[in-house]
């Protein structure tokens, strides 16, 4: 016989749906990052490439090469945490595998030839002021990025923040040469500068062919 519910006894609510989290998403730090990210790559890239043109400077022509493929992984990964679309990892990294094979060919003739015909290229302020700050923001932007890749567990992110740290290094190198050529008025400085650059467009090269996210800048 069912058992009668006591009168006056107090009926036992439902449960309530849990609330909606207002807590952000994940992905929406990630996209201001990268959408930073890609604002400031063109910057640099615009600035750079403006400096290394009237100041015929291979040295500068290799961070704005560096620059150009840096600013091409940061749209990638953006695009990975966009909805709207995917873009396959293997085909970028190998896409910018070519592209910085053929940049250290073209620094290292322009750099070989400043040496060999004793070209001279003029100090550039600009330059020494987009190096310099890129100094600054590449170590910032590559912390960041590392942290939100261990909470998101996202390769593509963690790759491309340690492509903002060696730009920082690719940074420190072009500025030296700016800067010796600048205070002591001796141009090969500068072509050294994009000859020391070469290697770790190299190293990223290879990274790149072999399917390793590029880390470079």
């Amino acid at each position: 016989m069912p058992q009668l519910t006591q009168i006056g006894a107090p009926a036992t609510a439902p449960p309530q749906p849990a609330a909606p989290s207002c807590a952000p998403s994940p992905r929406t730090p990630v996209l201001w990052l990268q959408s930073v990210t890609v604002l400031w790559m063109l910057v640099e890239l615009a600035l750079s490439a403006r400096a290394a043109f009237t100041a015929h400077s291979p040295a500068l022509l290799a961070f704005a090469s560096d620059s150009l493929v840096e600013l091409l992984s940061a749209a990638v990964v953006l695009l990975q945490f966009l909805s709207a679309g995917r873009v396959s990892e293997r085909v970028a990294t190998r896409a910018a595998a070519i592209l910085l094979y053929a940049l250290a060919a073209i620094v290292a003739v322009i750099a070989l030839t400043s040496l060999v015909q004793h070209d001279h290229p003029r100090p550039s302020r600009l330059g020494i002021a987009i190096t310099l700050a890129a100094l600054v923001a590449m170590p910032i932007l590559a912390a960041l990025k590392r942290r939100h890749a261990r909470l998101t567990g996202n390769v593509a992110l963690a790759a491309d923040a340690v492509q903002s740290a060696t730009c920082a290094y690719l940074a420190l190198i072009t500025l030296a040469g700016l800067a010796l050529n600048a205070i002591f008025h001796a141009p090969w400085f500068d072509a050294i500068a994009a000859l020391a650059a070469i290697p770790i467009l190299l190293y990223e090269a290879n990274q790149a062919r072999r399917g390793i996210p590029c880390a470079c800048c």
